[in-house]
């Protein structure tokens, strides 16, 4: 937990392990714990024991999809609040319908997304800014 009672670990569920381990790279670069999953089924096992203030989620995962993940996560008691991001090479009106009612931060597609904007999105998703330093211009 960080000094605002945020839990700081994120939990990355993505199949392809080289993008897996820049966005964790990155992340723990900024300060963050991050767990890596490849499969839908290891991924509701890491998310279930490590309780992440946030899940980056890709929908296309073997095994289960992602779309699966998140309702099971929303049908439990441990998941049902965590902060999902969904990072898709899927547009979004492609997606499976509904992601937006079981409640995600957000909808990203991966191959417009650089890696500074990964970095923003968690931020502003784990550090509201309302709880953020306050910036004096003079």
């Amino acid at each position: 937990m960080d000094q605002f009672g945020i839990s700081q670990k994120i939990v990355i569920v993505e199949d392809n392990v080289a993008l897996a381990e820049i966005y964790k790279v990155r992340l723990e670069l900024l300060g963050y714990t991050c767990f890596a999953a490849y499969d839908g089924e290891v991924a509701l096992q890491v998310i279930e024991k490590e309780l992440p203030g946030l899940v980056l989620l890709d929908l296309m995962v073997p095994k289960i999809a992602g779309d699966q993940i998140l309702a099971r996560m929303r049908a439990s008691t441990w998941g049902k609040d965590i902060k999902v991001l969904i990072i898709s090479n899927l547009n979004e009106a492609d997606a499976p319908a509904g992601l937006r009612d079981l409640g995600i931060e957000g909808y990203a597609v991966k191959m417009n997304l650089s890696n500074d904007q990964i970095d923003q999105l968690v931020d502003n998703i784990l550090k509201p800014a309302d709880q953020t330093e306050d910036i004096v211009l003079e």
